[in-house]
């Protein structure tokens, strides 16, 4: 297969890594974080605290998503930068989060970019590093359990 066959399949995967982390975020599927995100993996998610390992992650995850009600996290804008065995992604996301039981209440939005540096691992592309920058916060921040202190 030639190199640019293989960076387009390449890219590809890794597209398809950060939708399949939406849904996983969406559906609380936390089980499947290993299905985009190394063991090993650093990341900051735009606290500026660096954190590490998938217990960390999930932590993260849980801390937040599993206070609010339904969740739609929008992945976009994706650049994918292949070289070799690593490659970096950099995309836009768009998180709505609702309260609980409150359908037509308030809701909180996060808009930002994921930064995410990717290895090619024995399972697929992996991400080993994760930069989220959030660009703006909008709502009520107690719709996932937290106060603007802590969102970064």
């Amino acid at each position: 297969m030639n190199d640019a066959l293989q960076a387009l399949l390449d890219e590809r995967e890794i597209t398809r890594g950060l939708s399949r982390f939406a849904r996983i975020l969406d559906t609380k599927s936390w089980d499947e974080l290993g299905d985009v995100f190394a063991d090993d993996l650093s990341f900051d998610y735009g606290t500026g605290v660096e954190q590490r390992g998938m217990a960390e992650l999930r932590t993260n995850m849980t801390r937040f998503l599993d206070k609010c009600g339904g969740t739609q996290h929008l992945i976009g804008s994706i650049l994918v930068d292949v070289d070799g065995d690593r490659a970096t992604s950099r995309a836009y996301v768009q998180a709505r989060h609702q309260r609980t039981g409150d359908h037509a209440g308030p809701v909180f939005d996060s808009n930002g970019e994921y930064i995410d540096q990717w290895e090619r691992r024995a399972a697929g592309w992996r991400i080993v590093r994760r930069d989220a920058r959030w660009a703006s916060q909008t709502g009520d921040p107690a719709i996932i359990g937290a106060g603007t202190s802590e969102l970064g």
